[in-house]
């Protein structure tokens, strides 16, 4: 009897997942809250117009974004399976300030930061910046985080393009960040390190990925969350063993059901951990998928059940290359209609592994591009070195044709040098 899964979205952005639960032979629905994005996934999964309707007919019931804390721990004390989060979850990921306390009382090492919020804001950090000149990080906090080319990673060791990078902002942004936090500068190889957690304990393996975040090859020009990823599955080495398996009481307490990943920066000094993320990863999810062995449908069901499951993967690494159309990685709906809607996805030929659908629908048998912020799709390859992953991911991103369409062509060349410090560190056993 297959499994009944109703995916609750933001923005669409586990379509990938839906589908692939359906391609397995679950019964899949899913409801998009972004009215911009409701067209997503259009002819992929079925969509229905009010979640809520549907939560009794779901075994399963996962949320796909962080804020729906409260929404989730409703649900499961009314007795329904779901992955998600919790209150703590998402202040976690939200409140920067909150995260990186909870980072130290897990017994990990954190950088200096500074949170400011309310009125005069900006004016007090650009003030702050330029009494204590170093190299600063400035994130923003709640919901603003979103926005990808908000956070901004300084050049000067003075600070002084951190002091104008503060003031653009206040002048272009003031109204929506209404809070942020600088942090001090860490030097070394930034690493991601996640794992499935199952409201009691985590599901290993556990997942080290490399996020590209640039917009351009060398980590050139805006934030845009990622362009690409590099990742491998792993059991308890120790890079795994000193970052979230450190988190299993704070987790298991507040019943979390999800993925959980700690971005770090990893050094001969030791790993610091840069911020929380408690909810599925994107492109992370998509890559993921290309490296997972069981099927997602049998393992999101256990997971929101709090059950054991042998989460068999594939051996090697995985590389993940986004396609993207203008606007992105910026949000105007206005440029979008005019450079990109309801273009066509075109295939030079057929492609039946490492595609995976993002802001796109089907129309008439074709693929055409939805929503409104041209992330389009995500290409993965894998393979037993990280070479030939990237000549699998590249050959099948070769063979797709969209007017206007961009990627990176660099995702994968610095694993050479991070991994060979953090093997030359005792970071992978």
């Amino acid at each position: 009897m297959s499994t009944r899964i109703l995916f609750v979205s933001t923005y669409g952005t586990s379509l990938d997942l839906a589908w692939q639960c359906k391609r397995e032979g679950a019964e899949v629905r899913m409801w998009i809250q972004s009215k911009l994005d409701r067209d997503v996934g259009d002819g992929f999964v079925e969509k229905v117009d009010d979640w809520q309707a549907h939560k009794d007919w779901a075994e399963v019931i996962v949320f796909d974004d962080v804020g729906w804390g409260a929404v989730c721990e409703k649900l499961r004390k009314e007795g329904k399976a779901v992955v998600g989060g919790a209150g703590y979850s998402d202040r976690l990921e939200l409140d920067r300030d909150f995260g990186q306390k909870e980072m130290q009382a897990a017994g990990l090492s954190i950088l200096p930061c500074w949170d400011f919020d309310g009125d005069g804001a900006f004016d007090k950090a650009i003030s702050f910046v330029k009494e204590q000149p170093e190299r600063y990080v400035v994130k923003p906090n709640g919901k603003a985080q979103n926005e990808k080319v908000l956070s901004f990673v300084g050049q000067e060791d003075d600070g002084r393009d951190v002091a104008e990078m503060l003031a653009f902002y206040k002048r272009g942004w003031g109204a929506k960040i209404k809070g942020f936090q600088v942090q001090k500068f860490a030097a070394g190889v930034e690493v991601a390190v996640g794992g499935f957690f199952n409201g009691k304990d985590f599901v290993l393996p556990a997942y080290i990925n490399f996020e590209h975040k640039k917009l351009f090859n060398g980590d050139i020009g805006p934030s845009t969350g990622e362009m690409g990823t590099t990742a491998f599955w792993c059991g308890e080495i120790p890079l795994v063993k000193e970052t979230i398996l450190r988190f299993r009481a704070q987790l298991a307490a507040c019943g979390y059901v999800g993925y959980f990943d700690l971005n770090c920066i990893a050094s001969h000094r030791g790993i610091v951990p840069l911020e929380a993320t408690t909810r599925f990863g994107y492109p992370t999810i998509n890559v993921q998928a290309e490296g997972l062995l069981s099927k997602w449908s049998e393992f999101l069901l256990a997971l929101a059940r709090g059950e054991a499951f042998n989460l068999r993967t594939k051996r090697g690494f995985q590389v993940a290359v986004v396609v993207a159309v203008p606007p992105f990685p910026f949000e105007d709906p206005a440029a979008f209609r005019k450079y990109s809607e309801d273009a066509a996805v075109l295939f030079k030929r057929e492609l039946p592994e490492g595609l995976h659908p993002c802001d796109v629908k089907i129309v008439e048998g074709d693929w055409r591009l939805a929503g409104s912020c041209g992330y389009a799709l995500v290409v993965t390859g894998s393979a037993s070195t990280m070479l030939d992953a990237r000549k699998e991911a590249y050959g099948r991103v070769r063979q797709i044709v969209i007017p206007n369409m961009f990627y990176r062509t660099d995702i994968g060349e610095r694993w050479m040098r991070d991994g060979d410090l953090l093997q030359s560190w005792g970071f992978l056993g």
